[in-house]
């Protein structure tokens, strides 16, 4: 099946994609969002399943004769930053902007669901299409997760915009290629009282200083050189005023790793480090770690399927360069096989940059390449099964 197979005429991608970027909700916010994705589905009369989601929906396209089940996930949700670009379609709401490209994934699926279900009579199996709140928080796949959104699917797709990359172009790659995205608070108490006697008080602020130093040794001297880490201290608050010694000095920041085992022994280490710090200045540490999404984990089989199919239909492949940024859908990846997808769209500012944009040329090319994937997908698992 090529590009040209699924014809647009019945679609206008761009002025759908423009409603989108015009309309953007934060996490857990997106009802005028998936209002709008439940009105464009029921308008190509594609099922929406009765799942109890407040926001986001899962669609399905069933072909004529069982077989199996397959997923296509996209996220929907925005940001809260000020768009600064000059499109004539930019945000209409005050310090909100789709600048991860989110608007761009909906549009795209809608567009793969509505060429699936002209071709569902062809389908070997089902294709569920997830429309997912709250990517931004890294709580939205969860929610999917414990519906039963994902009940007997064998294999799940998900796709992201990647800018400075050429429209035409999928960006791919075996194994993880966004990192493992956690947490931590520190808060480190000691003994409030005078700046002018220090002698009768303990400074928490001391300890905190020394925690951030000690902290930056976790990777330089922990872990593998070869591994991408990162322990990042992005927050710190202790005091009021000039001349008190503060009672307590609060800190918090991220770690990013690529690999499982240096994400278990860097809290280890975070700990350990706070604990004897405050100890070594009479202070005490209370040390919490807020998992997030794991690090995206490619199957190797299917992303080579994924990348030969973007090939044959002409589009370019190049290999991705593993990131520390995060992404949800490793949670998806947790329990079933997965793919994780760049398209390229383009030259913008990076994500999450208040002039982020991308080229929406790249939209058919997106839509038709997932829905030609997930009915490839389905014929190779459906030819498994008979043999």
């Amino acid at each position: 099946m090529e590009t040209n197979d699924y014809s647009q005429d019945e679609m206008n991608l761009i002025q759908t994609f423009q409603w989108f970027h015009r309309h953007p909700e934060l996490s857990f916010q997106e009802f005028e969002t998936t209002k709008k994705i439940r009105e464009l589905l029921t308008a190509a009369n594609v099922k929406i399943l009765d799942l109890p989601l407040e926001t986001g929906l899962v669609a399905e396209v069933t072909g004529a004769h069982p077989g199996p089940i397959i997923a296509i996930r996209c996220d929907i949700d925005a940001l809260p930053i000020q768009e600064q670009t000059d499109l004539p379609y930019k945000s209409e709401t005050d310090g909100i902007m789709h600048a991860c490209g989110h608007d761009f994934h909906t549009t795209a699926m809608l567009g793969a669901a509505v060429l699936l279900k002209r071709r569902e009579k062809e389908l070997g199996g089902s294709v569920r299409i997830i429309f997912q709140p709250a990517e931004e928080s890294s709580l939205g796949a969860l929610k999917i997760t414990k519906s039963s959104a994902l009940d007997n699917v064998q294999l799940i797709f998900g796709i992201h915009v990647i800018p400075n990359v050429p429209v035409g172009t999928i960006v791919i790659s075996p194994g993880a290629m966004t990192a493992a995205v956690d947490r931590f608070q520190i808060t480190f108490s000691g003994k409030g009282g005078h700046a002018a006697y220090p002698q009768d008080g303990v400074d928490p602020i001391v300890a905190a200083a020394q925690f951030v130093s000690a902290a930056q040794t976790i990777v330089s001297r922990n872990t593998d050189p070869f591994h991408q880490d990162l322990v990042s201290i992005t927050h710190i608050t202790a005091g009021s005023t000039w001349n008190v010694i503060p009672t307590t000095a609060f800190l918090e920041g991220t770690v990013r790793t690529l690999q499982k085992e240096d994400r278990r022994l860097i809290p280890k280490r975070l700990e350990e480090l706070s604990v004897s710090i405050a100890e070594a200045f009479r202070a005490t540490a209370d040390f919490r770690w807020i998992a997030g999404p794991p690090a995206t984990d490619n199957e190797a089989s299917w992303t080579a399927f994924s990348a030969k199919l973007a090939e044959d239909k002409g589009l370019k492949v190049i290999s991705s360069v593993p990131s520390l940024g995060g992404e949800d859908f490793a949670f998806y990846q947790q329990i079933l096989r997965g793919v994780y997808i760049q398209i390229g769209t383009g030259q913008s500012e990076p994500n999450h940059n208040p002039k982020f944009c991308v080229d929406p040329k790249a939209l058919p090319l997106a839509s038709a390449y997932v829905a030609s994937l997930a009915e490839k997908a389905l014929n190779v698992l459906k030819s498994r099964e008979s043999q």
